[in-house]
């Protein structure tokens, strides 16, 4: 029985890539757009640009984790089941 890798389609890289887009986001508007006002209301502490790097460190994981633990994905169908049963009969 021959398989393969989920590859793009492991749900890990799109929350991977979503992590790492926000994180981006949050970073760029927690260096370039942040002023005193912003940083007085949070008690001095730069909340978009630690935000951003526990996404961007999130993400990272997520994508570790695709990456050296891959989803297999058989190409054939398994004896016993009941799905693939139903439709070869129906």
């Amino acid at each position: 029985m021959a398989a393969h890798k989920a590859g793009l389609f492991d749900l890990r890289l799109v929350i991977a890539v979503l992590f790492a887009i926000y994180g981006v986001v949050l970073v760029v508007v927690g260096l370039g757009f942040t002023d005193e006002s912003d940083l007085a209301r949070a008690d001095g502490l730069n909340i978009n640009l630690w935000s951003g790097v526990g996404m961007l460190a999130q993400a990272a994981l997520f994508a570790a984790w695709a990456l050296l633990r891959p989803v297999i994905v058989p190409d054939e169908p398994v004896d016993g089941d009941p799905v693939e049963g139903a439709q070869r009969r129906g």
